[in-house]
């Protein structure tokens, strides 16, 4: 099991205002209930969104187990017409599948273009526009992407981190959602932006030994309400039941400071990636030492980095 567990606090009736003073500066999660989300929490039953989504053909992340890993890729990629992936979604055993009949399926909504186009409900579904409305949490030259999320049930997505704020809209159903502090990188045994470590209820400790000083934040997201997720914290979500959310990105710095590709909102921000270039480059230099002084040096290096770029600003 990980470290501590706290709860995610939770708080009824915040006005923007208060969020965006008293709140937001703080840069932790936060579970916010009576938002109005707009009709989709009453209307998206699996009936009005086959027929409204209709047969537009979208690409799922097909599972044969719960438990899906980014990192080894446990899951094959498949289109359905959106209808169809609804329906399969909401069951438990499939008369049609890839895999098994209990396969898992997960949509993470996309742009016309992937590579182009960053994902936009409004967008992508129009039809469903008009049933949702977000937080106004961000100007609207700040808004990223607005990403539609499916899940079957007792599906859990990979440990990660995001690099922009974000609010996870849970329309209808049931997750819960663990959360880790960016100041707990160096437990999680990170390949990227993602945690090698699947089974955070129930973590090989042997093999991650350092999960167990992880601080975990918990919190259960029912139909109606808005998880706020900071940048750079890290999440693992599973959906209790079937269920549809929508994630919504918005650009919290300079927009010169995100990768003008990234059409994910998930690579690091540029100068990060120019700092981990040079960090490479070091390390090479370093490695034409021997390994008495390379080691001696390399913990110079940690210190000084420790001095000059660590924060004490946050817990």
């Amino acid at each position: 099991m990980a470290g501590p567990r706290l709860p995610v606090p939770r708080l009824a009736g915040v006005s923007q205002e208060q969020f965006m003073q008293q709140f937001y500066p703080q840069r932790k999660p936060l579970v916010l209930e009576g938002i109005d989300l707009g009709e989709c929490t009453s209307k998206w039953t699996v009936d009005y969104l086959s027929q409204v989504g209709g047969r537009k053909e979208v690409k799922i992340h097909v599972a044969a187990v719960a438990q899906m890993d980014f990192i080894s890729k446990n899951f094959v990629y498949r289109t359905l017409p959106f209808d169809k992936l609804i329906q399969r979604a909401a069951e438990e055993k499939h008369k049609e599948f890839f895999i098994s009949e209990d396969e898992k399926y997960y949509l993470r909504s996309l742009g016309e273009d992937p590579r182009k186009d960053v994902a936009d409900i409004r967008k992508q579904f129009p039809l469903l526009e008009g049933d949702i409305k977000f937080p106004k949490f961000f100007k609207d030259e700040q808004f990223f992407s607005s990403v539609f999320r499916i899940s079957s049930p007792g599906l859990q997505l990979w440990t990660h981190y995001d690099v922009m704020d974000n609010v996870l809209i849970q329309v209808t159903g049931k997750k819960r959602v663990v959360l880790f502090s960016p100041r707990d990188a160096q437990y999680l045994y990170l390949s990227g932006t993602k945690s090698e470590v699947l089974n955070i209820d129930n973590p090989d400790l042997d093999k991650y030994p350092l999960f167990s000083k992880a601080r975990r934040y918990e919190c259960s997201l029912k139909a109606g309400d808005v998880l706020f997720i900071p940048a750079l914290w890290f999440h693992n979500v599973i959906s209790e039941e079937f269920g549809v959310g929508v994630n919504v990105f918005w650009r919290h710095l300079p927009s010169e400071c995100y990768d003008k590709t990234d059409t994910y909102g998930n690579k690091d921000p540029t100068a990060a990636s120019r700092a981990a270039q040079i960090l490479d480059r070091a390390l090479k230099t370093l490695a034409e030492l021997p390994e008495e002084y390379r080691d001696f040096y390399a913990r110079r290096m940690v210190l000084h980095i420790q001095d000059k770029a660590y924060s004490k600003n946050f817990e």
